[in-house]
């Protein structure tokens, strides 16, 4: 079954939203330099009223171990998602869940995914090295197929409910992470579109 992130959450009624329409996990974005950034405490209120099914994701990107794992425990996260140049000793290192983005620029190998540790999930996402995600630029499919076929990937960059499906149909991967495709604003889900986007993937 496929997985889904809805990221960039900064209001409850989002996540749950997101929650009831059959999302796996919702995403909470701890960088600053993020439209959709959103305080560890605001985040804490909103976790602490979701279903415990509903796994909460945090967002870095080049933040100490310390500080994540500050925040983790804080926030009570069920994973942290590193999203920007995070060294694979990192990934080992930090005592929690790990989904580990990987950019996927024109001159992208496949093969990077093999350097990700094992014990991390791989997120494949457009390379933005300013905004570090949330961009809507999506990546090359092809390219996202072959990472998909050496190990499990989920799948970001530039989904919404008009591509999500031939998105997901190309790249075969275990999950996918949205974020603006479904929003009205940054760190403001739409609910039609969220409701629309996983309509297409019951197709």
């Amino acid at each position: 079954m496929l997985r889904v992130k809805v990221c960039g959450i900064r209001r409850l009624e989002d996540a749950l939203l997101a929650g009831e329409l059959g999302a796996w996990a919702v995403g909470f974005v701890f960088w600053p330099g993020s439209p959709r950034f959103i305080d560890p405490y605001r985040a804490k209120r909103i976790c602490a009223a979701l279903p415990p099914w509903l796994v909460p994701v945090g967002v870095f990107v080049d933040q100490s171990s310390d500080h994540i794992t500050h925040v983790a425990s804080l926030v009570r996260l069920g994973a942290v998602q590193l999203h920007g140049n995070e060294p694979a000793e990192m990934v080992e290192r930090l005592p929690h869940r790990v989904i580990k983005s990987v950019a996927v620029t024109p001159s992208f190998d496949p093969s990077a995914v093999d350097a990700v540790p094992a014990r991390a999930a791989v997120l494949l996402d457009a390379h933005d090295p300013e905004r570090h995600g949330g961009t809507g630029i999506a990546v090359d499919w092809s390219r996202a197929a072959a990472a998909a076929r050496r190990r499990p990937v989920l799948l970001a960059g530039g989904l919404r409910p008009e591509n999500v499906r031939t998105a997901v149909d190309t790249v075969r991967p275990f999950g996918i992470d949205v974020s603006s495709g479904v929003e009205a604003s940054p760190g403001v889900k739409d609910a039609g579109r969220l409701r629309a986007l996983f309509a297409a993937l019951d197709k």
